[in-house]
This record gives C-alpha cells, sequence and structure tokens, in this order.
C-alpha cells in the first residue's frame, strides 16, 4: 500500500476515534454474542459524521442482487441517514466494481446484507462490517411475510442506530399533523420518511392538536364538525371507531397524557376563561388544576410524570409555567419574550421546546427546566409553530410558514440547517410525533 494511501486510513481513523466519545456493549442481536462498538456522543455539533455504505442486499439462493435486495438496501440507507449522524456513501462510486477498496472511498462502515424467500415468507439478514478495523460485527436476521419487507428493513435499521449509540433508532416512529389537502383541516398520519400518509379523521370539518397516547396506539384530537370544539380519541390500529373524550360546553382541547396513560389533563372553557382539568382516560374530571387564574392552555407533562409544562396569561401575556403535580405550586419559567407559548417537554426531562413571538414573527426556543436564557432553535424566514420532540430527544420537529404555504420541518438539536420533510399536497399544521416502536 502506497504511503499516501497509508496516511489517509490513519487520519480517518483518528479522526473517527476523535468522534466515538467512548466503548460501550454492543447491545445483543438475535442472541449473537455482545461485542464491543462505540457509543456516540450525538450533542456536539463538531461531530464528523460515519461514512456508510449500503449496497444491495443479495439473494441468499444466487448470491446476486435483485429488485428487492435493492429495495430494502435503499430504505435502509434513508432511514439510516435520516438519524442525522450517518452519511450515505454515493452508490456511484462503488457500483460498478465488484471488490470496492472501501478505505480507497472514505467508508466507515458496509452494511452487508442478504435476503431470502420462501413461498410468502421473507428473511432479511444485516450487519455492519468496521473497515477500519478490519472486521464484522454481529448482525440480526428478521423473518415475516413479503408483506412485513418495509417494517422489517426499519427494524434493521433501528437496531444498527442502536449499536451505534446505545439507544434504537426511531425508523418506525410516526408524526401526526393536520392537513387541508382534502379542501377541510382534517387529521394525518404518516411514517418519519414520508412513505405511507394516512388519513385519519373524514369530520369535514375542522381538526386540530393530534395527541398521541403515551404507548402510541391511540390519536386523541378536537374537531368542530358538531358546532362545538370536542374532544375526541380514534384507536390507530382501525379507521372507523372514534369516541368522544369530552363534549363540554366550550373549549375541549389538547390533551396531554400522564406518561402511565392513566390521565390526562385538558383545556376546557366550560366555566368561561380556559382551565387545566385533570381527567381520567374515560374523561370524567378528577381535579380542575387552575382556577380564575387567566387563560391556562397547552398542558404537557415531564417524562416522570411528576411535573406540568403550561401556558398562562396571567402575568398579563402568555408565559410558560411549570406545576408541581404533588403540591399544584406553580412558578414561571419564560422570563423572556412577551407571548411564549405551545411548550413540548424533551424525553430526557432537561428541556423544553416553545414558540415565541418576536419581531412580528414566531420563532422557537428550548430553554432548560429550571430556567434561564433561551436558545433559539429556528432561523431564516417565516413563523415556526407547534414543535414537538423527535422520541429520543435528538430533532425537533415544527411547521414553518412562509410566501402562504406551511409545512413540516425538523431539525436535529446539534445542528442550526432546517429541512422539510414531507413534500405533500396542500398545507401541513400541528406536527406531533409519536413515542418510539418497540
Amino acid at each position: 500500500m502506497h504511503n499516501t494511501m497509508k496516511q489517509q486510513i490513519f487520519n480517518r481513523k483518528q479522526a473517527v476515534t476523535l468522534l466515538l466519545m467512548f466503548l460501550s456493549s454492543l447491545m445483543a442481536i438475535s442472541q449473537a454474542v455482545a461485542e464491543p462498538v462505540y457509543n456516540l456522543d450525538l450533542s456536539a455539533s463538531e461531530v464528523r459524521k460515519i461514512v456508510v455504505a449500503v449496497p444491495p442486499f443479495i439473494d441468499g439462493a444466487t448470491n446476486q442482487a435483485t429488485k428487492t435486495g435493492r429495495e430494502v438496501s435503499s430504505l435502509l440507507a434513508r432511514a439510516l441517514e435520516f438519524h442525522g449522524f450517518i452519511q450515505i456513501v454515493d452508490p456511484a462510486r462503488y457500483q460498478s466494481n465488484p471488490t470496492p477498496d472501501w478505505a480507497a472511498i472514505g467508508t466507515d462502515y458496509v452494511v452487508r446484507g442478504k435476503i431470502t424467500t420462501n413461498g410468502g415468507d421473507l428473511s432479511i439478514e444485516g450487519s455492519l462490517y468496521d473497515v477500519i478495523a478490519n472486521k464484522p460485527l454481529p448482525g440480526r436476521r428478521l423473518k415475516g411475510a413479503e408483506s412485513q419487507q418495509q417494517d422489517m428493513t426499519l427494524r434493521l435499521a433501528d437496531g444498527m442506530i442502536g449499536e451505534f449509540t446505545g439507544t434504537p433508532g426511531i425508523s418506525r416512529s410516526k408524526i401526526a399533523f393536520i392537513s387541508d389537502q382534502s379542501g377541510r383541516k382534517e387529521v394525518y398520519l404518516t411514517d418519519v420518511l414520508g412513505q405511507s400518509v394516512r388519513q385519519v379523521t373524514r369530520h369535514n370539518h375542522l381538526c386540530v392538536s393530534p395527541r398521541f397516547t403515551p404507548d402510541g396506539r391511540d390519536l386523541a384530537y378536537s374537531s368542530y364538525h358538531r358546532g362545538n370544539q370536542n374532544l375526541y380519541i380514534t384507536d390507530l390500529s382501525q379507521s372507523k371507531v372514534t369516541r368522544a373524550l369530552s363534549r363540554r360546553n366550550g373549549m375541549n382541547l389538547a390533551p396531554a397524557f400522564s406518561p402511565d396513560n392513566r390521565t390526562m389533563v385538558v383545556t376546557l372553557s366550560k366555566n368561561g376563561s380556559p382551565d387545566l382539568f385533570l381527567m381520567d382516560r374515560k374523561g370524567t374530571i378528577l381535579e380542575q388544576l387552575t382556577r380564575r387564574t387567566g387563560i391556562n392552555v397547552s398542558p404537557a407533562f415531564s417524562p416522570d410524570g411528576n411535573s406540568l409544562a403550561f401556558v398562562s396569561d396571567r402575568s398579563g401575556r402568555p408565559q410558560i409555567y411549570i406545576m408541581d403535580m404533588q403540591s399544584k405550586q406553580t412558578r414561571r419559567l419564560t422570563l423572556q419574550g412577551k407571548e411564549n407559548a405551545e411548550p413540548s417537554w424533551s424525553p430526557k426531562g432537561d428541556l423544553i421546546v416553545y414558540t415565541s413571538l418576536e419581531s412580528g414573527h414566531t420563532q422557537i426556543n428550548t430553554i432548560s427546566v429550571q430556567g434561564g436564557n433561551p436558545a433559539r432553535i429556528s432561523s431564516g424566514y417565516g413563523d415556526f409553530e407547534s414543535p414537538t420532540w423527535s422520541p429520543d430527544g435528538r430533532q425537533i420537529s415544527f411547521s414553518r410558514k412562509r410566501n402562504g404555504h406551511q409545512e413540516i420541518c425538523a431539525i436535529y438539536i446539534n445542528s442550526k440547517k432546517i429541512r422539510t420533510l414531507f413534500t405533500l399536497k396542500g398545507n401541513q399544521s400541528y406536527p406531533r410525533w409519536s413515542p418510539g416502536v418497540k
């Protein structure tokens, strides 16, 4: 090997060593014996992306690439790249070479995959090959029906993300949102890659504020189709049965489900001004949490369920407050900004993301739950609304409105680059990220 090539490999190996902050044990996959892999600290903005090649999966019988194998590798590559710290090698750099020199083209890892079909059954095997260490890592085999090809591929991607970070990936999570593509604002649901978009409601009327239950099985929302803003919930495993949670006079809006999935906090205005009420899953009021202290809306539970963030104008302008659910004592969190709203608690429990009206436009900030100075997340022209955390806490999704068009975007918390998540007909608003899928 030429000295120049040796130096290139040495330099890249040195860079990856700096990137991989500490070693941890590889989570067991497919009952394989655990081996050490790198656990990345993805919070630093200077982290270099891991370069991964995903060649077509080969057929188990012929050892040749097939249409199915190309579909699996393409989707796997998209799912890996979605997590933000992986850069996929352009297939054009190696597809004409049967034995690519992966180190020479700057690859850190190569995915090796195989597909086996038997009647209507499908088996997908995949593993990572460490180019720098010159050794394969333990892989996993997934079995199912051919109709489960997409889900199995995303499971494989999430497992590989777990090998890198110690936390499973979020490729199989969903995003609920409101869209007017049918002519009315209805609730829709999509996978995070935008491959399968489904219309959830067909009320032919205005719907707002979708909210997932902690297990991700049900979705609550408010609809005006009966004249009042009533609160409903639907089982996402089907598309027909929806039941009312609250039809009280006035507002019935945006439930925050407790992490144990037993109760929820709902905004009701049955007594006049909007207040927060603790309810059980059947819609029975258990306790009134706020009373005669201005407008109180937008509840959001902390991950441990001990605290509740919400918005109140009791100080004159909308601000974020935090309530202790045991003592019911309340403290003001945001001290800067004239109108702060739409709080969303990070999965780790350390940050709250929210919207703030600044210079006539709605921006997105994060703030420590202990208070202090907020950090701006949004940038550029437009109004940014309805921020929501990804299940792994590494991304924030939101709607961006500019030039009369509203779309769903996302940003990695260690980056300032905003990207559009979906290219869909009409306008999209009120995004809400589902919990992680096991």
